[in-house]
């Protein structure tokens, strides 16, 4: 179903994006990586041509910037041009304060990368698979864009943004053989926490603490899973949390005592 597949990645140099080239890879895709840095890329494609033979295609790419993305992709060379999948994993969280208390350049970054990243991505591809009657996009979601947690009020909003374009884009995608899929995860033990937290790696460890979060393979598989579906199935939306996570805000925690 995916053999020689055109597949991009956006955020594809660690976490759920750099598992996604791998599980894709797996499936016998072609692979086209983006991220801000292609030192890690080009690793990442080199183990994936060493393990799977898979063609791969990385460069550096800020999703925020709309003339980048635009000079980018208009140019890619020929073979890589027609997409077939897209998957807008690129995103961050950055901060946990109160709206009277944020950090104005956090927002910015969220709402820069989580939101319009993804628009400007998706926006300079769409025409193309419009005109080919081909293409999926999938787009990375969270529970956060479900139910709001407390310190969290902006990047749930930017969660919440992606839930709404992801419905939107299946209205104006009405009547075309054009797939749009949203995969939101709970709890994921990833990069995600040491982002938000600015590198505090305790910060960070006690998100997961006393549960088994979701890996980035977990995430990968059910993306994978989305893509894999013959032409007339949609999987429009997955929630996808931990068995201890009951809520956003709810996760039970082993402790000595349990």
């Amino acid at each position: 179903m995916l053999k020689n597949k055109l597949v991009f990645i956006t955020g594809a140099s660690s976490g759920i994006g750099a598992a996604c080239a791998k599980h894709f890879a797996q499936a016998g895709a072609k692979i086209l990586l983006c991220a801000r840095h292609t030192k890690k890329l080009e690793t990442l494609a080199s183990q994936l041509q060493k393990e799977y033979g898979t063609e791969t295609h990385c460069f550096a790419l800020d999703v925020t910037q709309l003339d980048q993305v635009q000079n980018c992709l208009n140019n890619l060379p020929a073979p890589w041009k027609a997409i077939d999948i897209l998957v807008n994993n690129a995103g961050l969280a950055a901060g946990l304060d109160t709206v009277a208390e944020g950090n104005i350049q956090d927002w910015e970054a969220m709402i820069n990368t989580n939101v319009k990243g993804l628009l400007y991505i998706t926006r300079t591809l769409l025409p193309g698979m419009i005109q080919r009657k081909s293409g999926h996009i999938i787009n990375l979601g969270s529970i956060a864009g479900h139910q709001v947690y407390p310190k969290g009020a902006v990047y749930c909003a930017t969660k919440a943004a992606v839930k709404s374009i992801s419905e939107g884009l299946r209205l104006d995608l009405f009547g075309t053989p054009i797939r749009v899929s949203s995969v939101d995860p709970g709890a994921v033990e990833t990069n995600f926490s040491v982002v938000r937290f600015k590198g505090d790696a305790q910060k960070a460890a006690a998100v997961y603490e006393g549960i088994e979060p979701l890996t980035a393979d977990d995430i990968a598989e059910t993306i994978v899973f989305c893509a894999s579906r013959p032409p007339h199935v949609n999987i429009s939306e997955v929630v996808i949390m931990p068995t201890a996570q009951a809520s956003a805000t709810m996760m039970y925690r082993k402790t000595s005592k349990n």
